[in-house]
């Protein structure tokens, strides 16, 4: 089964928009989802592609992309662009959709969309309390790094495209 037909099949109605319907998440009502956004923020280095990693402690120790809820009434994109700037003090151009993962906090599914960025301006972190450090790491380096599979799986796509025979 699909990821949408199993996300239908629970009872959560899809937004016209590119998201999910919006539901209060402070309920315990079966159609709340929890929308959050962010992304792989990339830059050219002399090592070649490098891309920003946050070091979080908040839920136990982790390598990860940024990312963060969405604010009521804020779009995923925009989303997106505010916590890559709060968690990595990076302000950066949209390049294209990465993708995106379905999975249940305490039993309440999370949605999560990424896109790729280009770095345009570096900045000090603003959200000291959640991102302990961050690192700009190659794509090889990221993926031995990472914490979730489910970031990890946004870079296979990359990994394999730049590998002779594939």
């Amino acid at each position: 089964m699909a990821r949408l037909d199993l996300i239908q099949s629970a009872g959560i109605a899809l937004g016209p928009r590119v998201g999910f319907h919006r539901h209060t998440l402070s309920g315990t009502t079966p159609h709340e989802v929890i929308q959050a956004a962010g992304g792989l923020v990339w830059r050219n280095s002399p090592r070649g592609r490098e891309l920003v990693l946050i070091h979080r402690t908040r839920y136990g120790p982790e390598w990860a992309l940024p990312k963060g809820k969405l604010d009521p009434g804020e779009g995923w994109l925009q989303g997106a662009l505010r916590e890559v700037e709060e968690e990595t003090g990076c302000r950066a151009t949209v390049d294209r959709f990465a993708g995106g993962s379905v999975y249940a906090v305490n039993g309440v599914p999370k949605v999560v969309l990424y896109w790729h960025l280009e770095l345009q301006e570096q900045g000090p972190v603003q959200d000291t309390r959640e991102v302990a450090d961050l690192r700009w790491v190659t794509p090889g380096e990221a993926l031995a790094m990472m914490t979730h599979a489910n970031e990890r799986a946004l870079l296979a796509p990359l990994e394999n495209r730049d590998r002779p025979g594939r």
